[in-house]
């Protein structure tokens, strides 16, 4: 059983490096989040704990977060390889995912820190517009609509949702920074974390960690 890591701050394109490792490494795409909201979906034990702290918009305790990754181990795999994204996000959390992996005689193989200037990742998340009919995604610089303001797909109007707004952009990245700030020196001391680039197209980065993830086998 063997593991990878994706650190980045919001905007930093984890998801376009998770898309192209999964499809090229074989590498199956863990999101804690997607997890939790299925637990919580399914009404299991796991996710009546998490429930109510999600509702009122808290963070989820270690302990919660550490037991449903548990779980998802225990279901796989001896030989499985996962790519982590949005985990770990504490010491605590990290700790615990090595030992995870320790007593199933896997390990962490690398962890990935996408690196991006903030006022790309400014630029980026705030130039996001949804389209309030279909949800579909577009970009005013980078994929921009044909009409503007219209959606290609539907024609419904777009709009930029509150969470794209600047002044809440900048706490995420502020709330992020703390986080990681620790977690990318406690790998960085294990030599396990490799930086990568991604002020760039998001297929070069994720090219990038492809060949890395693929010398690693």
């Amino acid at each position: 059983m063997k593991a990878i890591i994706l650190l980045g701050a919001p905007g930093s394109g984890k998801g376009t490096v998770a898309e192209r490792v999964r499809d090229r490494c074989a590498y199956l795409h863990v999101s804690t989040g997607d997890m939790l909201r299925d637990a919580v979906k399914r009404g299991t034990e796991t996710g009546r704990q998490a429930e109510g702290y999600m509702k009122r918009g808290e963070l989820v305790p270690d302990a919660v977060i550490n037991l449903l990754v548990d779980q998802r181990l225990d279901a796989g795999t001896p030989d499985a390889g996962y790519m982590f994204d949005g985990y770990p996000r504490t010491i605590q959390q990290a700790d615990m995912l090595a030992a995870s992996f320790s007593k199933r005689n896997g390990s962490i193989r690398k962890v990935f820190l996408l690196e991006t200037p903030r006022d790309v990742l400014i630029s980026r998340l705030t130039g996001r517009r949804t389209c309030r009919a279909c949800g579909t995604c577009f970009h005013v610089v980078n994929i921009p609509p044909k009409r503007d303001g219209i959606c290609d797909a539907c024609g419904g109007a777009l709009y930029q949702r509150p969470d794209d707004q600047e002044a809440t952009i900048v706490n995420r990245l502020d709330v992020y920074m703390r986080q990681t700030e620790s977690l990318i020196a406690f790998y960085e001391k294990q030599g396990l974390l490799m930086r990568i680039n991604s002020n760039r197209q998001a297929e070069a980065s994720a090219g990038e960690v492809v060949r890395a993830v693929q010398a690693l086998d």
